[in-house]
């Protein structure tokens, strides 16, 4: 399997869009952390929980094809999904709870990354 730092951020964006991901957000949030909590948050809606979790499933499985794997998953089922890949976090939420959570506001000092 391939080290955390390997994981490809084109690969996410693209499972994320792939399934009609809503606002989708990179933040590099390395500079800000103090603690190695991770080097990346993505961020991104869903309209349903069908559709947050077809979101977390083609994460995993496009990812799965470059040899990585999942370290920590949870609240699948529910209306935020918290993928753990190491260097990168996945959140997955429904609107409500993302405007509630705002991360984006929470981690303001980190750097937004194209992929483009």
């Amino acid at each position: 399997m391939k080290e955390a730092k390997e994981i490809n951020l084109k690969t996410i964006y693209k499972a994320i869009d792939d399934k009609f991901g809503i606002d989708t957000v990179i933040l590099d949030i390395s500079k800000i952390t103090t603690m190695c909590l991770a080097d990346y948050f993505v961020i991104t809606s869903a309209g349903s929980l069908n559709q947050m979790q077809a979101i977390a499933d083609n994460i995993q499985d496009e990812l799965f094809k470059e040899g990585v794997r999942t370290l920590h998953l949870e609240g699948y089922g529910s209306s935020w999904i918290l993928m753990d890949f190491g260097n990168a976090i996945i959140h997955i939420f429904n609107k409500e709870d993302r405007e509630f959570y705002d991360l984006e506001r929470l981690w303001a000092d980190g750097v937004r990354v194209s992929v483009e």
